[in-house]
């Protein structure tokens, strides 16, 4: 089963996370960004940026300027406070 901490936000994650020690609800989604989610978002951002030499592929739909996305997020989400922060370390707009 996908970590949340590691893959929400990304396709590889459903549901399923522990509410609280030793407590996992399966049917809970986790809101918050995994990890691997935020790498994805900055190899995205900056094409330097790269994971074991891993090329990101744009998804079905990434054209889809209305559709949310890593680099198109939906307006006070917690992407969109991730990727104006990395934005802003970065010096880019």
């Amino acid at each position: 089963m996908p970590s949340p901490y590691l893959w929400s936000g990304t396709n590889q994650y459903r549901a399923g996370k522990y509410v609280r020690d030793g407590v996992y609800d399966p049917g809970k989604v986790d809101p918050q960004l995994g990890c691997a989610a935020l790498i994805v978002a900055l190899m995205e951002l900056d094409p330097e940026i790269s994971f074991a030499g891993a090329k990101i592929a744009k998804s079905p739909g990434a054209g889809d300027s209305k559709r949310p996305s890593l680099t198109n997020p939906s307006k006070g989400s917690i992407g969109a406070f991730v990727v104006n922060l990395v934005r802003a370390i970065l010096g880019r707009k």
